[in-house]
């Protein structure tokens, strides 16, 4: 957090911005809603790459969205700033690829904020992160885009647990 007043803002990051990320950035946001902290943590997200950059999400993406009642269509791609190591607290990446290359290039003091999305996945946070990677659904049927969903589900009680914790080392109320 920038300031004990700022919101505590996380970004989940991908390849192209357009399937993994965006889903985990409509699931956290939803589940930090739930958990009451919509008004001391902010989730967005965007892609290692500009290959996406101004599209849409995916439809499969949408589609699973959709059926679990988040509306997803005024996404629109985007690739991952610089400036956003200083501005984000928390850096999802969705799989290793995405890890190394936030780490890689990740300013000297910003790169312990990145983090394996699945880090926070009880049955697999002892893993090591090559085995915490959420494979690109893209490439796959829509079978892939739900396998996406409930990994990406497994993780959100870990992430929303973690960012009650950091609110609370600021003095905030964790609840809204």
């Amino acid at each position: 957090m920038n300031s004990p007043a700022s919101p505590y803002r996380i970004i989940t990051v991908c390849t192209g911005n357009i399937c993994r990320s965006p889903m985990a950035e409509f699931m956290l946001g939803a589940a930090l809603r739930t958990a009451g902290l919509s008004e001391r943590a902010l989730v967005d997200s965007a892609g290692t790459t500009a290959w996406e950059v101004g599209r849409p999400i995916d439809p499969r993406a949408a589609r699973v969205l959709d059926g679990h009642g988040l509306r997803s269509h005024q996404h629109i791609a985007r690739q991952f700033e610089p400036a956003w190591y200083f501005e984000r607290e928390l850096i999802l990446a969705l799989d290793v690829d995405h890890y190394g290359h936030l780490r890689e290039h990740a300013p000297s003091g910003t790169e312990e904020k990145v983090r394996m999305l699945r880090e926070f996945d009880p049955a697999v946070a002892e893993l090591d992160h090559l085995d915490q990677g959420i494979e690109d659904p893209w490439f796959g049927d829509q079978s892939d885009f739900e396998t996406t969903w409930k990994l990406i589900t497994a993780a959100v009680p870990g992430i929303v647990a973690h960012v009650r914790r950091e609110i609370a080392a600021y003095g905030l109320p964790a609840d809204a």
